[in-house]
C-alpha cells in the first residue's frame, strides 16, 4: 500500500511538472567555436552533463549539429524558452549551478575548450512553420542551415515566396522542410530568414538543388517575385550532421 502511494505521488509530481512547462516561444542558435582537436571535448561534455542542467533550468534542447567539412571544430545548436526574460533567468542560474561548475571545471582539467560563442536570437515564422517536428530518421539525414539576407525593404517578399511555393517546391525535389525562423536584429532592423532543411545525403542534397533550380515552375515563381526588382542579397548554406544527442535526426 505504501508503495502504491509513493507511486502515485511521483506520477502526480511528474505529472503537475510537466503541465507547468510553458511552450518555448524564443529560440537561440548558438555556435561554438572549439580549441583546435576540442570539439570531442564539448560532445562529450554536452552527451553527459549539459543538456541535461538546460533542462534542469527550464531550456529545451531543439536540435544539436556539426558542419560536414574537414575543418569541422564546431557545434550548432538551438534552445528554446518561454520567453526573452525566461531565457535570461535561465541561464543566470545556468551559470551559477554548482553543478555546472564542477562539470566546467573538470572538463577542462587539460585546457579550454570553447573559444568563441556566437548567438542569434529568432522566433519561429508562423506562416512557415506552425511547429517543430522532432524527427530522428534511420538512417541519419544530412541536414543543411540556410539563412537569406534580402534587400533593403524585401523581407516580407522572401517569406511570401516561400509561404506560397518554395517550400513545396523543395518537398517535390525530395528536400524536407524542418523549421523556418525570423531572425531579431538587436537594431531592430529587417530580420533574416533562417531555416533548417534535410536531405538523404550529400549526393540526393546536390540532386536536389540542381533539379530545383532547373525547375520551370521555380523559374516561373522567381521571375514573377522579383518584377519589381531582386529579393535576396546574399545566401548562407552550411551542411551539417546531427549528434548523438540530438532530438532531431
Amino acid at each position: 500500500m505504501k508503495k502504491t502511494i509513493l507511486l502515485l505521488m511521483a506520477m502526480t509530481i511528474s505529472v503537475l511538472s510537466f503541465a507547468k512547462k510553458k511552450p518555448s516561444k524564443y529560440y537561440e542558435l548558438r555556435i561554438y567555436y572549439c580549441h583546435p582537436g576540442k570539439l570531442p571535448n564539448l560532445i562529450t561534455r554536452f552527451t553527459d552533463h549539459t543538456t541535461k542542467i538546460f533542462e534542469k533550468h527550464g531550456m529545451e534542447n531543439i536540435g544539436y549539429w556539426t558542419p560536414t567539412t574537414a575543418d569541422n571544430n564546431v557545434l550548432y545548436y538551438v534552445l528554446g524558452y518561454p520567453s526573452k526574460e525566461a531565457r535570461d533567468a535561465s541561464w543566470k542560474a545556468f551559470v551559477a549551478d554548482p553543478e555546472w561548475k564542477e562539470v566546467a571545471k573538470k572538463s577542462e582539467e587539460s585546457g579550454k575548450i570553447v573559444a568563441k560563442v556566437e548567438s542569434k536570437f529568432m522566433t519561429l515564422h508562423p506562416e512557415l512553420t506552425k511547429k517543430i517536428k522532432f524527427q530522428q530518421a534511420n538512417p541519419e539525414r544530412l541536414f543543411e542551415m540556410r539563412t537569406y539576407y534580402c534587400l533593403p525593404g524585401r523581407y516580407p517578399n522572401i517569406v511570401a515566396r516561400f509561404r506560397d511555393h518554395t517550400r513545396k517546391l523543395f518537398e517535390g525535389h525530395g528536400m524536407q522542410n524542418i523549421m523556418y525562423f525570423e531572425t531579431i536584429e538587436k537594431d531592430g532592423g529587417q530580420p533574416t530568414l533562417l531555416y533548417f532543411i534535410a536531405h538523404k545525403d550529400a549526393e540526393a542534397a546536390k540532386k536536389s538543388w540542381d533539379d530545383f533550380r532547373a525547375n520551370p515552375d521555380w523559374i516561373k515563381v522567381r521571375d514573377a517575385s522579383e518584377v519589381s526588382g531582386k529579393i535576396v542579397e546574399k545566401v548562407e548554406s552550411i551542411y551539417m550532421k546531427p549528434t548523438g544527442f540530438s532530438r532531431i535526426k
